[in-house]
């Protein structure tokens, strides 16, 4: 079942109405207090495409990170939390560190 996660923590956001979420353009994460209506948390965003949006009459936009004001947004569903693997990579290095020094 698909359900709507936090681009940036990737905890599961709860929405009273799971039929067209209306994100407003200020509202943020309550697990991590980042902004939820960005790019990355949009269905329409592809990391592969060259203005990053599947959107082609969308307006270019520098920070895919912070609110904008961008009218194609719609909250992306998701089967599983976004993964970020600079981040997850990251973690696995300082694991497998502190394994070796117990």
């Amino acid at each position: 079942m698909a359900a709507y996660y936090c681009w940036y923590c990737g905890n599961e956001l709860q929405f009273e109405v799971k039929v067209g979420v209306k994100v407003h353009r200020l509202d943020t994460c309550p697990h991590c207090g980042r902004d939820l209506h960005v790019c990355k948390n949009c269905y329409l965003y592809d990391e592969n495409l060259h203005n990053k949006c599947r959107e082609p009459e969308s307006q270019f936009i520098r920070d895919r990170e912070t609110s904008n004001f961008c009218t194609h947004f719609s909250f992306a569903e998701r089967d599983a939390p976004p993964t970020r693997p600079d981040i997850d990579a990251a973690k696995a290095k300082l694991e497998h560190l502190f394994r070796n020094l117990k």
